[in-house]
Order: structure tokens, then sequence, then C-alpha cells
């Protein structure tokens, strides 16, 4: 029987109308991919001295990247291995077809529906450990101030010598005494991934890049129920993502020089703020530092025409620990200005890494638009000419991918949304079933106000939730309230009495479902 989680997902899955199984005809080409990966191809150079391994959360089970750090000629050359997809589909087969109607693999708590089969993404294409397997490999020069000086791309075989996890590989840089792995082949390795990646952090500023203080949540399956669950962000999950960062941007690099009739690219676009959406984010910190009475010149910004940049000003905020959700509240809302990236045909700066270009190279058995992009450096190595049916097929095929991809991406969103939903939902429903004096205060903190709401980032479950200003008003018997200039504070409407600011640590108590619309209210109380 299955689990209330389960069930649960099952639901979820069925009512997006995604596809757990491959059509026969993809299965067929699987079946001969399985049996021929194509490793022995001359073609492809042999890497397999190279001490490569992945690094993971611990459940990942489709490895699309390996690494390999070593200083050579006074830099650091990075060696980032990438699962060669456009291999496994090619643009002609049955399994690219599908993987392009999918759009990407869709992840939910203890389930997937993978873009490719899981024979491919999770068998012959991941670089499992210990076996060969062919990868794009990317080996880029990186100085000592973390700048990029030049990259070789080539197709390879490999063989990763291990499956490490973030933690295991944190626990080598926290106590290099006490881990097993000081004394692995790789030790040195993952010594200078550290140090790139550290150098790659300190030049985010001198690219103007802002780096937010987030709670990492994530929803896992837990004794047959849906959890949430918080946990900090390990700095090799840092450093990795840095080299993933790298890759991407000197692919794109790669194919926008080599733009024309035999290749056409892929980029991933982010637009820069808007001024009108950085000027409010400007007020609301000068509302939330008068709120708390907070020196204006250190915590309020003067907005798109200060003197120093959004990146600055929150880099010289306090590290108060008293004044811990406020911080958290401003990092948050510094989140929210931003636009979201999307995937495009022209070349556009990606304002979140700090790239005049980027692409999306490194998650090709996740995304079909790495799968495009993976093809279309090929063929860029590859030379040779191109007829005008070819380029037209190409281009038809790319703004078939953009448009797949950028709707993967909504629809991994409302699996999020739904998700969270079922979770909230669990808990609550069981708090609400108890009797009002037995009902658990569920600690938060106030992270912002909107024009008609309240919105609070729990500690349990981990989670945001709403308080609506009727459904307080309510609770608070039928007062009538109103956010207060800059969106720092809730008042009462009548009195002007101050109910609840951002960066506020509050208890909430849940009161029942409002019946018109089915949310939860709370009834807000102060911390004990």
């Amino acid at each position: 029987m299955s689990s209330e989680a389960e069930s649960a997902i099952a639901r979820i899955v069925e009512g997006a109308a995604l596809r757990r199984e491959h059509p026969p005809e993809v299965m067929r080409e699987v079946e001969a991919l399985v049996a021929a990966p194509g490793t022995d191809d001359p073609r492809l150079a042999d890497w397999t001295e190279h001490p490569f391994v992945t690094i993971d959360g611990p459940t990942s089970k489709d490895l699309d990247q390996a690494l390999f750090v070593e200083r050579a000629g006074g830099v650091f050359r990075v060696h980032y291995a990438i699962a060669d997809a456009a291999h496994f589909a090619p643009a002609s087969s049955a399994t690219f077809r599908e993987a392009l109607a999918r759009g990407a693999s869709y992840y939910l708590p203890g389930a997937s529906v993978p873009m490719l089969p899981r024979e491919l993404s999770e068998g012959v294409a991941s670089l499992n450990e210990g076996v060969l397997r062919r990868a794009l490999v990317f080996s880029t020069d990186v100085d000592d101030d973390g700048h990029a000086k030049a990259t070789a791309v080539t197709r390879a075989v490999i063989r990763s010598r291990k499956k490490l996890t973030f933690g295991e590989v944190q626990a080598l840089y926290d106590d290099p005494g006490a881990s097993p792995l000081r004394s692995a082949p790789y030790a040195e390795s993952l010594r200078l991934l550290r140090e790139v990646g550290q150098r790659r952090v300190a030049d985010l500023a001198d690219r103007d890049v802002a780096r937010f203080r987030r709670r990492e949540t994530s929803i896992v399956v837990e004794g047959g129920q849906l959890v949430s669950k918080s946990s900090p962000r390990l700095d090799v999950e840092l450093y990795n993502e840095q080299l993933s960062i790298l890759c991407n941007r000197e692919g794109a690099r790669l194919l926008y020089a080599g733009e024309g009739p035999r290749v056409q690219p892929i980029y991933r676009v982010h637009p820069a703020p808007e001024s009108e959406r950085l000027a409010d984010f400007a007020d609301f910190t000068r509302a939330v530092a008068r709120a708390h009475a907070l020196d204006p010149a250190i915590w309020g910004w003067a907005g798109p025409d200060s003197p120093i940049s959004l990146a600055a000003y929150l880099a010289r905020l306090p590290d108060d620990p008293s004044l811990g959700g406020v911080l958290r509240a401003i990092h948050r809302h510094a989140v929210m200005v931003n636009a979201r990236s999307s995937f495009a045909t022209f070349a556009q700066g990606h304002f979140g890494v700090g790239a005049d270009l980027y692409a999306r190279f490194s998650a090709p058995m996740r995304e079909i638009v790495g799968v495009f992009c993976h093809k279309e450096l090929g063929e860029l190595l590859e030379g040779g000419p191109v007829t005008d049916a070819q380029r037209r097929a190409d281009e038809e095929l790319r703004a078939a991918v953009v448009e797949a991809a950028n709707a993967s991406k909504q629809t991994q969103r409302k699996l999020n949304d739904l998700v969270a939903r079922v979770v909230l939902d669990q808990v609550f429903g069981a708090d609400a079933a108890l009797a009002e004096a037995a009902r658990p205060r569920r600690r938060g903190t106030v992270m912002g106000i909107s024009q008609s709401k309240v919105h609070v980032e729990l500690e349990a479950p981990a989670m945001d939730v709403k308080l609506y200003f009727y459904d307080l008003g309510q609770v608070l018997g039928g007062a009538w309230l109103e956010a207060g200039e800059g969106g720092a504070e809730v008042r009462l409407k009548e009195g002007g009495k101050v109910v609840m600011r951002v960066g506020d640590r509050i208890e909430l108590v849940v009161v029942g479902r409002e019946k018109r619309t089915e949310r939860w209210m709370f009834k807000p109380l102060p911390p004990t």
C-alpha cells in the first residue's frame, strides 16, 4: 500500500499530465545504446587516467558532471566533464523528440519524471563511478584572481573515480586529518577545487554580483509523510556551482564566436532589475530602518542612483544576530527585485551571475536546452559545410527547444507550489484537529508586507505562509489593518498602533480555514 505522501505525489503527477513511461520507439533506441554506448569511438580522447570525481547530493542518480582540477603553467586548470547527452539523444531520434516534448526532468519529493529514460540518465550516459563514460570536457585555465584565461573543449572517454557527496567533501575541508578522503588519489584535486572556488567567489564582488543570504529548503518523504527541512548551504556547493557557471559562460562564449550557418546558439538571459523596482526596494530599506530605529546610513540604500551598488549595499550590512530577521528580510526583498531568467535565441547578459554571455551546458540529461547546446557545440568542433536546408531546420528546432525549455521552468514551479500546498494542508490540518489550547505555537519571522498580506517564514515546517489582513482583522476582533509606508509595518487603521514589523519574530497558532477561499488562518502571538 502506498503511503500518504506517495499518493499525494502521484495525484500531482497525474494532474500535471506528466508521462512516467517512454514510448516503445524510444525504448528500442535505448536498448541499442545500452548495448553499444559508444565509449570505444576512436574519435574520443582517452582521459581515463585523470582522477575525475562527481560531487552531488546523497540521493542523486543522474550524474551530469565530473570534475578534476590541477595546477599547470602557473594557473588552475579546471577540467569539467559533462555527460555526452547529445550522443544518446541525437536530433533525428525518437529519444530527442520525446525529450523535446517533455522539456526537462521534473522533480518531486521521493520521485522524479525523467526527460531521458533512466537506462540513459541513470545508466550508460550518467558519469557513474568506476565505468567508462562519454563526456564533453571543458578545460579552462583560471588565474589566481579567479579569471578565466582560455578554454578548450574535448570529446573524451573518462572514468569517474568516486561518487562523492557534498557532505563528504565538506568534511574533508572542515577537518582534513579525520577525513578518509585525505589520502585518496583525487585529494589534491579536491583541495584545488576549494582554492579555485574561493577565488571565483571573491571575483563575484568585482563583477558586482550580489550574494544573497537565503534559507535552503527541501521537501522530503519521511515516514510516509512530506516533510519540509531547512539546512545551511555548504561551502563546497558554492565552489561546485562556480565551476558550473564557469563552464556555462565559456560554452556561451564559444557558441557566440561560432554563430552562423553552422551554429545556432541558445542563451540563458537575465536582465538587470528595472529602475522602478530598485527605487521601491530602496524605499523599503529606509522604511525598515525607521521601523527598527536603525542607522539609515547603514541599513538604508539610496536606490539606483546610489554611489554604492545593490551588491555592495547587501555586503556591508552588519551580521548582527539580534537583527538576523531584518537582515534576511532585506536580502529576500533584494532577490525579489530581480526578474526571472529565461532561454532566448539572442545574445544578452545574465545579471544574476555577472556574465556578458551565458548558456546552459551543465545539465544536459535533465534539460532539453542542454542537449541542444551540446549538439551545437559538437557541430562547431567538427566544422564542415552546411546547406541552407540544414540551417533552416536547426533554426526551427532551436525555436522549439527555447519554447519547451521556458515552459518546463513554469511546470516545475507549479509542481513545487502544489507540493508545498500538500505539506501545509498536512501540517495545519493536524494542528486544527487538536483542541485550541493544545495547538502548537509555530515560530517564524516576518519577511514582507504587501497591501493585503504579511509573508512569514516559519521555522517548522521550513516554509512560508501568508497572513491576510482580512483574516487577521477577524482574529483581532474585527480590526481594520493597513500597511505602513514602504511596506515595513502593519498598523491598525484606527489609532495607528503597529501590529508587526518586517524582521519581527512571531509565533502563529492555526485558527482554521477561511470558508470562502479555503486558505489557512492564523492567530499571531508574541514569541515566548
